[in-house]
């Protein structure tokens, strides 16, 4: 039998072919070449996506997997430590700050400040977030605290690593990624602590700044200011680079005012909680009042002082009691040392470092600095994250293979204490 093309088939009986079966012809024939377009555009756009996939795994794999790291260690720290010292894991990873953090997002705020303890001495932005969480992923309250503030942890590192390479090199920025990972105040990433939420916007918000995106920073900005009290030196960020464009460009200029957005909106948040505050218990100020007032907090330039007078009295050999002596003090003046020699190394580096990164690490400082209650611990040293990452620039090869591996040792045996009893404050 011949062959015979495929249309043939469909041929009238009167042997000729009619207009009308071409064009039927010709569309399904048309109809067949556009779905294989289509199926090829279809097939590059899952290749494209798989191409960008693969291309963001690439940029974020050294944050992610070092911070993946530190976090197994952690856990693994906090189970040990559980089994040895008899303590709930939950309860070691909601200690300290995190007990108050899930009371307020559990049972909100009272409606009048006392002289007593209360929830009124935290900000409301991360318990909200907390809240969130559960109720989305229908989780106990402690599980979403630990979500927040670790998901928030792996997104300040990435972070951190983009911001050091624009300081430094790419070389500097992952050191500095492995450090912050090591630091011991980064076990607030492993914690119901906020600055799973802070760091994040603050990064994002000096990244912002850096790109001139003034809009975008002054929300970041004002979203931070919610987290807690020391946030407000992001307010000091906006300011000091809206200051140095305004001066490079001159305020005539257009794009120039247009970054003073940034410190407009940057205090909005603790606006907004100064206003339901004063809403709710009849004063603004009803967190400062409650720090006062139940911790014994304030702002004083001889806040160092006091603490080394008080030191020196436990460890006196007369009244020698290492069950006495304040393990805060101990690690806060270390950290006020490697503070205040960070900030030189800073100061150095001011025509690499970003001004308004460097206003941002000198509130941080000063809040630290003349703080009664809070000296610089770890926590507020990685706060004040240009601390490490300058650490990070400052020291390499085989030194800074000892830097990390000291930095470990600490945040292993500083967390194991943290973890259990109120020994010492991360």
């Amino acid at each position: 039998m011949d062959t015979v093309p495929r249309w043939v088939g469909s041929r009238p009986s009167s042997g000729r072919v009619t207009r009308e079966t071409a064009d039927a012809v010709l569309d399904a024939d048309g109809a067949q070449l556009e779905g294989s377009a289509t199926h090829v555009r279809a097939g590059a756009g899952g290749q494209t996506l798989s191409v960008r996939a693969l291309a963001i795994w690439q940029a974020v794999r050294w944050p992610v997997c070092i911070y993946g790291i530190s976090r197994l260690l952690l856990l693994l720290l906090g189970v040990v430590d559980s089994a040895l010292q008899h303590w709930g894991l939950a309860s070691e990873l909601s200690n300290w700050d995190g007990v108050w953090y899930l009371a307020l997002a559990q049972h909100g705020y009272p409606t009048h400040v006392s002289h007593l303890q209360t929830t009124l001495g935290f900000f409301p932005l991360y318990p909200m977030v907390m809240w969130l969480v559960a109720h989305v992923l229908d989780v106990p309250m402690v599980a979403a605290g630990l979500v927040v503030s670790g998901l928030g942890g792996l997104c300040a590192t990435i972070l951190l690593e983009k911001l050091a390479t624009r300081w430094w090199d790419a070389d500097v920025a992952r050191r500095a990624v492995v450090l912050f990972c090591a630091f011991p105040g980064s076990v607030v990433f492993s914690m119901v602590y906020s600055e799973g939420v802070l760091l994040p916007l603050a990064m994002g918000c000096l990244l912002a700044l850096a790109s001139k995106r003034w809009l975008l920073a002054g929300i970041l900005a004002g979203l931070a200011t919610a987290v807690g009290p020391d946030s407000v030196a992001i307010v000091l960020a906006c300011a000091v680079a809206a200051f140095v464009e305004i001066r490079r460009l001159g305020f005539h200029d257009r794009a120039a005012r247009r970054s003073l957005v940034a410190p407009v909106l940057s205090p909005v948040g603790i606006g907004a909680v100064g206003a339901f505050f004063w809403a709710w218990t009849g004063t603004p100020l009803a967190n400062f009042d409650a720090q006062r007032y139940g911790w014994g907090e304030r702002t004083t330039p001889f806040a160092l002082w006091r603490e080394v007078k008080t030191l020196s009295q436990e460890i006196s050999l007369r009244h020698f009691d290492y069950h006495l002596v304040n393990l805060n003090y101990v690690v806060g003046l270390a950290g006020a040392v490697l503070l205040v020699y960070a900030l030189v190394l800073l100061a150095r580096q001011r025509h690499a470092v970003a001004p308004e990164a460097l206003a941002w690490t000198l509130g941080i400082a000063f809040l630290s600095l003349t703080s009664q209650y809070t000296p610089p611990n770890p926590r507020l040293l990685i706060t004040a994250f240009p601390v490490v990452a300058v650490l990070a620039y400052r020291v390499r090869n085989r030194r800074f293979t000892w830097l990390v591996a000291a930095n470990v040792v600490l945040l292993v045996v500083l967390s194991a204490i943290t973890y259990v009893g109120i020994a010492l404050r991360p």
